[in-house]
């Protein structure tokens, strides 16, 4: 399901607040990238975790741009790999600022 919703925050900037799903991660059909997170690491909403969002929707709105501006493959190629760039310096943003404050950044998984 990709629901959004944009609520308003007091300084008028929209923001997006996508899902919460089980794998914790955003679906994009936009190739193979990095997953874009849908809940905050430890569920702490903060600063970081709002310009993470803000950071994904601009992605998303430049790529979509980039797209329909593109005249043949090698410009939607560029745009992609773009956006994919953008995903994984948000992701590595946002972590990095969360391990600074002590929040761990991991996956745990249970089985033999």
């Amino acid at each position: 399901m990709k629901i959004r919703q944009l609520i308003m925050s007091t300084t008028g900037v929209a923001m997006v607040v996508l899902p919460v799903t089980s794998l914790a991660a955003h679906a994009s059909n936009i190739g193979s990238h990095e997953k874009i997170l849908t809940q905050p690491i430890a569920n702490v909403e903060n600063n970081f975790w709002f310009d993470y969002l803000s950071d994904i929707q601009e992605a998303e709105h430049e790529l979509k741009k980039d797209l329909a501006r593109a005249t043949d493959d090698e410009d939607r190629a560029d745009a992609v790999e773009e956006y994919r760039n953008e995903i994984a310096d948000a992701n590595k943003d946002y972590k990095k600022e969360m391990r600074e404050r002590g929040y761990r950044v991991g996956r745990v998984t249970v089985g033999d």
